[in-house]
């Protein structure tokens, strides 16, 4: 077998299990090591590191698929390895039919992307090594999994850094377009031709289900509280009831309103809805991606909780905090002119009872609050030099979301972007709150799901930062 030597001055990352070997880190490659193939890898001094497959034309040369050695990367090679796969899942995930099957390096099959969808799978080949391996992989798979359809979205980018064109297409079996998957026992319909990516986002699975605290206890706030009320029996039953003394027969008077950014398939807004939310406001920029959440609301009984916006978020976020703010000074103004007038009445009442000029429209529009703001944005930092623009773009989404959000209510806060460190992350949406005039306290903090394990050592798939934090003013208790 060809093989690798690395440069003696190179950081020592293969030793703790990092799976990438750069292009500037190859002193020299000795015999002809086909392009995608197999080849080892060796130190300084010509000591066996691992094998990985090889490609000339990519800045990472070389990827790791084995720390001994290894001959060749046959359907045996990855029916074992999606074996793995699989027992990772059913322990992790037991019972459930959708998720990510195969996560790449994390799961030793670096360039390498599966996606469940119940018995249809959808895969990435992202290498030119695994590419050259299409064959075995889906051999591999229909022995292991057994499925009625492979649907490939080779459909990205970064293929092409591997000098590889984009495809797509069916390479095994039956593939609808549309399938119908259960997630934290919601459905779902995904659409594996069209939707993003694969067509949906596992890794937000355990924190979709994360924010079933904030959507109740919200009805005190509107007057409404459980009192003993008599029944026809004589026995006492804890109802709801208004500020009027009268029962409250909506189901969900204690949920909360919430506002879901980026919703692409609704996937939080049909959490939302699950866990006892009382109004929805399910928003995207894609007309697509809101009939999709159409869909999937009408799917799980939940319409009539939720409106749909077809807007960019950037833009409606600003129009609503526009519009608060437009509110709030003509509040002001008609209070100070209603003081003018008390006084000269000799009278401090007016200024008790002075209420908004609402005679005057707003020139904004908006002015909308809610007790829950959710921001899922696609990744804004794909490369390192994109990260300053990436920073603005996060810090101007979290700055206006947390305007909107109701005294002592909630942000729900997430990036996917690798390049946006967890520590800058918290620090553009310290910035933002400072801006913002209030004070942040972090409920909670979580990362990929359980489907998209991380290798120690290998920060490029630490990727996901997902928080929760409560929000309130600056100048209240």
């Amino acid at each position: 077998m060809a093989s690798v030597r690395l440069d003696r001055n190179r950081k020592k990352r293969l030793e703790l299990a990092h799976p990438w070997v750069y292009a500037g880190e190859v002193a020299s490659v000795d015999g002809n090591p086909e392009d995608g193939g197999l080849v080892d890898v060796l130190n300084h001094q010509g000591r066996f590191l691992a094998v990985g497959y090889y490609n000339p034309a990519s800045q990472i040369r070389v990827r790791i698929v084995s720390q001994t050695s290894l001959a060749e990367m046959d359907t045996a090679f990855f029916a074992e390895r999606f074996s793995n796969c699989l027992q990772h899942r059913n322990r992790f995930l037991p019972g459930a039919d959708a998720y990510r099957l195969v996560y790449g390096e994390a799961d030793y099959l670096p360039g390498l992307i599966v996606d469940r969808f119940g018995d249809i799978l959808v895969v990435q080949l992202l290498t030119l090594g695994m590419d050259k391996r299409r064959t075995e992989i889906v051999e591999a798979l229909v022995e292991v999994m057994a499925p009625r359809g492979i649907y490939e979205r080779s459909d990205v980018s970064v293929r092409e850094l591997e000098g590889l064109e984009q495809t797509t297409g069916v390479l095994y079996g039956e593939c609808p377009r549309h399938v119908t998957v259960t997630e934290n026992d919601l459905k779902l319909i995904v659409d594996i031709e069209e939707g993003q990516k694969t067509g949906y986002f596992f890794d937000q699975r355990e924190n979709r289900a994360s924010i079933a605290p904030l959507m109740r206890g919200w009805g005190e706030r509107s007057g409404i509280v459980l009192k003993d009320i008599e029944a026809e029996d004589g026995t006492l039953e804890k109802l709801p009831v208004n500020k009027s003394g009268k029962p409250v027969t909506f189901p969900y008077w204690d949920g909360a309103t919430v506002l879901e950014c980026f919703s692409h398939t609704g996937s939080f807004t049909l959490h939302a809805c699950k866990y006892g939310a009382k109004k929805v406001t399910c928003l995207d920029v894609s007309a697509h991606a809101i009939e999709s959440a159409k869909t999937n609301v009408e799917l799980n009984g939940f319409s009539d909780r939720v409106e749909f916006v077809v807007d960019d978020a950037f833009q409606y976020l600003r129009n609503q905090v526009k519009g608060l703010e437009e509110r709030t000074e003509r509040a002001a103004v008609a209070g100070a002119e209603a003081g003018i007038k008390a006084a000269a009445q000799g009278t401090a009442q007016g200024t008790a009872k002075a209420k908004a000029d609402t005679s005057i429209p707003m020139t904004a529009g908006g002015g909308r609050t809610w007790d829950v703001v959710i921001l899922d944005p696609p990744a804004f930092a794909k490369t390192k030099s994109a990260v300053a623009g990436a920073c603005r773009g996060y810090k101007d989404i979290n700055l206006h979301g947390m305007k909107l959000v109701n005294e002592g209510g909630y942000l729900v806060t997430a990036s996917c972007s690798y390049h946006m460190q967890p520590e800058l992350f918290l620090e553009t949406i310290g910035e933002a709150a400072r801006d913002a005039g209030k004070v942040l306290r972090l409920v909670e903090w979580r990362a990929a799901g359980k489907d998209h394990p991380q290798i120690l050592g290998v920060n490029e798939g630490h990727y996901l930062k997902f928080a929760i934090f409560e929000v309130r003013s600056k100048n209240k208790k």
